[in-house]
């Protein structure tokens, strides 16, 4: 193995801030661990402190960032605008993915099945209902279920009315009443799908991030026909947004259908101690430090611009 100076960014500006200092943290060990030279750069909006940081070039960049700037291809494109190799999904897919609309979009051409929705303005809900209850309230650029309100009773309305602060547009669909689903890939290959199962109302932020809120099921306890079909249309989302290194897709399985709905494709699935893509690929044999080194083999440019 070659030793490589590997430049590790995390933190950023987003509300995923916390997650993604503990994902970096935990990659740098990692790295370090493997043999590299590791360079940690704490992201803010500084261009100015990043370009430094940055100074001399790294022989490529880990990128542990979440969110708004680092994972919705403003990061990517400064990085290929450099010439750096990366980590993750190159600068489109990036931001399709990042974006619910636009993906959702995809996804419906694709012929992968989206829980109905629609997107409306903040001041429309000042008005009327956005459609019968239950139903979801999503901001359309975040992660870690940041923002998302399920609106079920009047109380439920008046907290998210209360609360709001994403935005004025905003993505409503329909809620589905069913199991948690997640499917992680790597490269060409869906590697397993795990269940999360919320101790409350639903995997939210808290129940993502503290231990003893949500329980694991893997791999997820499916007839194997739905099993495969899942992991299928995980595997088709990936390749459907040109998505490379990894993804995590997050469906809804309601039983009642046999249906799977796609909520949304994560490009970097988080790495801290709860995050479910290590998880995932453990239960398959892969460590932690494997699966570092895997995606730092699989770190370039989607214009072919990279110094090596």
């Amino acid at each position: 193995m070659t030793k490589k100076r590997v430049a590790v960014l995390m933190g950023g500006w987003s509300a995923e801030r916390d997650v993604s200092l503990d994902s970096g943290r935990l990659v740098g060990v990692a790295l370090q661990e493997l043999g590299h030279e590791v360079v940690p750069i704490d992201v803010t909006r500084d261009l100015t402190h990043l370009m430094t940081a940055l100074t001399p070039k790294p022989d490529v960049v880990f990128n542990a960032l979440h969110g708004v700037g680092g994972e919705d291809g403003s990061v990517q494109g400064l990085l290929e605008v450099l010439g750096i190799p990366y980590t993750h999904s190159g600068v489109d897919a990036s931001a399709i993915a990042m974006n619910k609309v636009l993906s959702r979009r995809v996804f419906e051409q694709e012929g992968i099945s989206v829980p109905p929705w629609k997107v409306v303005f903040k001041q429309d809900l000042d008005v009327a209902h956005p459609m019968p209850m239950p139903y979801v309230i999503k901001p359309i650029n975040e992660g870690s279920s940041k923002g998302v309100y399920i609106i079920r009773t009047e109380e439920d309305f008046k907290k998210f009315q209360k609360e709001w602060a994403f935005g004025e547009t905003i993505l409503i669909e329909k809620f589905i009443d069913g199991r948690e689903i997640q499917v992680g890939v790597m490269g060409k290959e869906a590697i397993g799908a795990i269940e999360i199962r919320p101790r409350e109302a639903f995997y939210d932020y808290t129940a993502k991030y503290t231990p003893g809120r949500a329980e694991h099921l893997m791999p997820a306890p499916l007839s194997s026909s739905a099993y495969k079909r899942v992991m299928e249309l995980g595997l088709r989302a990936h390749k459907v947004l040109g998505c490379r290194s990894v993804s995590r897709s997050d469906f809804m399985y309601d039983e009642t259908q046999d249906e799977f709905y796609l909520l949304e494709l994560n490009t970097q699935p988080g790495m801290s101690p709860l995050s479910l893509l290590p998880e995932i690929v453990a239960h398959e044999g892969i460590t932690f430090n494997q699966l570092i080194s895997w995606m730092l083999d699989q770190a370039r440019c989607d214009q072919k611009l990279c110094v090596h």
